[in-house]
């Protein structure tokens, strides 16, 4: 009953999740019960890349939550993401035992080579799932926290936010990129073997994943949906829109800013949990400001403050970058600019925009 009260003046969004659903139960079934033969079968490859996607899906919408409805731009979700996904990487290495390249029964392999004679103390815990699961939450959550409350509390806002965000991320890649830090380093953390048992290369643990991931990004958007129609998002739309005057009628408005940004961070890092036992591995290159500015890219393109515009925009620019990467490997970077460039100047409201206006006009005529 929620669900659907909160989806009725949401037309795009009920068909963004009715493809998601149809997706869910279709992209299983076809790789598990359709023969590799057949055409209509769906590859190993095709799940997990699906999968990545969905995460990047959830992600964006991480970013549409605050950019999109609060006027927040931040140029550094991208450390949320690697910072769940980190957390995601230490439960699997903690699994593998004595099946490393060393032998050792708890030390990860990097940890073996570098000489650690023990497991350092930030790394306790991490061989229970619920623990890694609790921290794919908190930690971004923290750091979001202490982050957004000294930044919101000197009302630090516009362009100033963005590059302090993506200050933090620059920082936070070179910091893992240190061996000493323990988090491998330049490599970071790979060769997963299992998760909750589960051979990690099995097509079935692949669906799951895959499912795991759709079934988050559903309820993220729920979630988000029930922010955004709520009290508190009519007042967190008002402070994106005049935020003095919002201020002056009595409201704290550095406590609405953090505690939707502190929200949005930890959807970041469940993304980065799901998106890192389908890649197989996680390194500081996550934290690349780069790849912050794609996030932005994703929700421009698709329409940012729409929240199915960002789902929508983190497909459509991923499936581009997959394309391109192949085809025309060195273009796409060139490709990513323009896109951007084209889509703030001729499309501002993203692809979303484009497709109201079309259905205004054909509604006038």
């Amino acid at each position: 009953m929620l669900a659907r009260r909160l989806l009725l003046s949401d037309r795009g969004g009920m068909i963004v999740l009715a493809l998601l659903l149809l997706m869910t139960i279709l992209v299983p079934v076809l790789n598990l019960m359709v023969p590799p033969e057949s055409p209509w079968h769906v590859s190993t490859y095709l799940v997990t890349l699906l999968g990545k996607f969905l995460t990047y899906a959830l992600l964006a919408l991480a970013v549409d939550l605050i950019w999109g409805y609060a006027g927040i731009l931040s140029l550094g979700h991208g450390a949320f993401f690697a910072l769940g996904g980190y957390a995601m990487g230490m439960y699997l290495m903690r699994q593998i035992g004595t099946r490393g390249v060393y032998g050792h029964p708890e030390l990860p392999d990097f940890m073996v080579f570098l000489n650690w004679d023990s497991l350092p103390w930030y790394w306790w815990g991490f061989d229970m799932f619920w623990f890694a699961m609790l921290m794919v939450v908190l930690v971004p959550g923290l750091l979001a926290l202490v982050f957004g409350w000294l930044a919101f509390r000197s009302r630090v806002t516009g362009v100033y936010f963005a590059i302090i965000t993506q200050a933090l991320t620059f920082a936070l890649m070179l910091a893992f990129f240190r061996n000493e830090m323990g988090f491998g380093g330049n490599n970071g953390l790979t060769d997963f073997k299992d998760i909750l048992g589960f051979s990690i290369q099995a097509r079935e643990t692949r669906v799951g994943l895959f499912v795991a991931s759709a079934i988050a990004l559903i309820l993220g958007y729920l979630a988000c949906r029930y922010i955004v129609t709520s009290r508190f998002g009519r007042v967190v739309v008002a402070i994106r829109d005049a935020e003095n005057r919002v201020r002056f009628s009595g409201y704290r408005v550095e406590s609405y800013k953090l505690w939707l940004f502190v929200f949005s961070a930890m959807l970041a890092g469940i993304a980065g949990a799901l998106y890192v036992p389908q890649v197989g591995i996680i390194n500081p290159g996550e934290f690349s400001p780069l790849s912050s500015i794609e996030l932005v890219v994703w929700v421009a393109t698709g329409g940012r403050g729409t929240l199915y515009g960002a789902v929508t925009g983190a497909f459509v620019v991923n499936y581009a970058k997959t394309w391109f990467t192949t085809a025309y490997p060195e273009l796409w970077l060139f490709a990513l600019g323009a896109l951007f460039v084209l889509v703030t100047l001729l499309l501002p409201r993203g692809l979303v925009g484009l497709i109201r206006r079309r259905r205004r006009e054909e509604d006038d005529s």
